[in-house]
Formats: structure tokens, C-alpha cells, sequence
């Protein structure tokens, strides 16, 4: 085997690592194989000889190159939840494989990402690096360009932001989880009698503008709309659910809610009130401005 044979073999077999990091630090597949890409292209313009550890050189410089990028969309103000807000963008099947990127934001956990992106450039790489890929801190320190004392402060940050706090509500967190994961089987199965199992006779529902329009509410509006009593409103957003897929369970400010995010792309969030194991309030939010502020963590 040649010199460039051998090459090309050590950098395929760096590569499900190296996208892996890219996947988790960017959220986008079509930019993840972009910065593989460019690892390539560095590892060709130097002489491999001469580092000891491939595939510690391969991350080290895919993670710088990530690290640009989140800092390059932070200079351009880009906000990650308002750049695909909506799923009529999947369905058009923007991006350079969107089933592709879907299963591996599947994989990796549509509320992870979702938290990632409110993270820093600098905690995102840190935690990812350090909690998902177990790079040693003084590595991460020379990436970006800190010590190992202050990049394990980043990862330490980033971890109680992912992890979110206690639920002020008064059903404990294990009970919410059971209610929204009942009210997520009976949405997902049109399963009426199951969905009116677990909300309060009195619930009541508010659906902002954006959210109506990302459902395709045939009477969609930028007001949002808000109903009262069970009965009244179940059975239309059980025919709004139909052929969507559900998210994930998340925490959301604190409660179980559910998070919409094809392709780990924010789209909806559905915040749920509780009061006695029953859900009285419901509120789905899909304006952008709005998702920014929620505080999400993962479960």
C-alpha cells in the first residue's frame, strides 16, 4: 500500500468520529461533511509522518474548524432556532440529505441539540468534546485557546445548562413525564379517549400564529388562538397531529413539555400545566422570537 492508500484508510477510518464531533457541534449535516471535508484538505498539506496521533490531529482540527463556523454565525447574528423554523423547509428537502440528517439527529437527541444551541461556541465545544467524545481538557484548552482549568469551567457551564433545574410544578418531574408521554402515544395513534385521559376537563389550549401556519391550520393566522374545555379542542389537534411526527420530551422552563425539531431544527414547542397529574393548560409556541427565550433543557 502507497503513502496516499495508507492515507486515505486512516482518515476513512477517522471519519464516522470526525463527523460525529462536526454533527454535534453545527447541527447540520450538509456543514458537518464540509468540515470533514476541510480536515482532509489540511491533512494534505502537510506531512503525516510527522504526527504522532492521526486521529487526535483529525478531531483536534475538525473542532477548530467547527469552532469558526459557530463563531462566524455568532458575528453574523445568526439565531439556529429562527434558520429553520418551520417543517415545510424539510419537506422540501433542503440540505444536502435530509433522511440522512434526520436519523442522526434522531440518533444523537433532538433536545441535546436543541440546548447546544443555546450554548456558546466555546461551552457547545467544550461539553462536546469532554462529556460526549472524552477529549482531555488540557486538548480542549489549546483549541480554544484557554486553560485546562477554564475549558473544564466551559464544560461545567454548558453541563448545568443542558441539565436544566428542578420543576417548580407540583407534580414531580417522573409523574409529568409519564402524562406527556401518554398525551405523545394518544397523539401519535389519533387515539381520542386516550388524549382526554390525561387533560383536565377544563384545559384550555393557546396556539400562536407561527405554530398554526407550521401545522397548516387552514385558518391560520399571526394571532394566536386559544380554546377552552377538553372536549372542545382534542379532537382538532388530533387532526392537526395526524402524519406529523413527534418529538421529544424535554424540559422546557423548568417542566416536561415536548419539542418539535425535525432534523434537530427547532420548530415547535408544547408547554404543558399541570395540576393534579392532569394537564389544564396547554400552550403551543412556534414564533421564533418566543423560542429563543424558553429555557430547554435535556431529560
Amino acid at each position: 500500500m502507497d503513502q496516499q492508500s495508507w492515507l486515505t484508510q486512516r482518515f476513512e477510518d477517522n471519519r464516522p468520529r470526525m463527523r460525529g464531533v462536526a454533527f454535534r457541534m453545527l447541527g447540520s449535516l450538509s456543514e458537518a461533511e464540509d468540515a470533514v471535508q476541510e480536515a482532509w484538505l489540511r491533512l494534505n498539506r502537510i506531512d503525516a509522518a510527522t504526527v504522532d496521533n492521526l486521529g487526535g490531529w483529525l478531531t483536534t482540527v475538525v473542532s477548530r474548524v467547527c469552532l469558526d463556523v459557530l463563531r462566524s454565525r455568532k458575528s453574523r447574528r445568526e439565531e439556529p432556532i429562527g434558520a429553520h423554523v418551520t417543517e415545510s423547509s424539510v419537506v422540501r428537502g433542503e440540505g444536502a440529505d435530509p433522511e440522512g440528517e434526520a436519523v442522526l439527529a434522531d440518533s444523537v437527541g433532538v433536545a441535546l441539540l436543541v440546548v447546544l444551541n443555546t450554548l456558546t461556541p466555546a461551552e457547545r465545544l467544550a461539553f462536546v468534546l469532554h462529556d460526549l467524545f472524552a477529549m482531555p481538557f488540557d486538548e480542549i484548552g489549546s483549541i480554544v485557546g484557554r486553560s485546562p482549568a477554564a475549558a473544564k469551567q466551559l464544560a461545567s457551564r454548558a453541563r448545568r445548562r443542558v441539565r436544566g433545574a428542578p420543576p417548580p410544578s407540583d407534580v414531580g418531574r417522573t409523574r409529568q413525564r409519564e402524562v406527556v408521554e401518554a398525551f405523545m402515544r394518544a397523539a401519535r395513534a389519533s387515539d381520542l379517549e386516550g388524549l382526554l385521559a390525561v387533560l383536565d376537563p377544563d384545559a384550555v389550549i393557546r396556539i400562536d400564529g407561527a405554530a398554526r401556519i407550521a401545522g397548516g391550520a387552514a385558518d391560520a393566522a399571526d394571532t394566536p388562538r386559544e380554546l377552552r374545555g377538553a372536549s372542545t379542542w382534542a379532537k382538532q389537534l388530533l387532526a392537526l397531529s395526524r402524519g406529523q411526527r413527534f418529538g421529544e420530551t424535554a424540559l422546557i422552563n423548568g417542566s416536561v413539555g415536548l419539542l418539535l425539531a425535525p432534523r434537530g431544527k427547532l420548530s415547535r414547542v408544547l408547554i404543558f400545566t399541570f395540576t393534579n397529574a392532569k394537564v389544564t393548560r396547554l400552550e403551543v409556541i412556534g414564533d421564533p422570537a418566543r423560542l429563543r427565550e424558553l429555557d430547554i433543557a435535556v431529560l
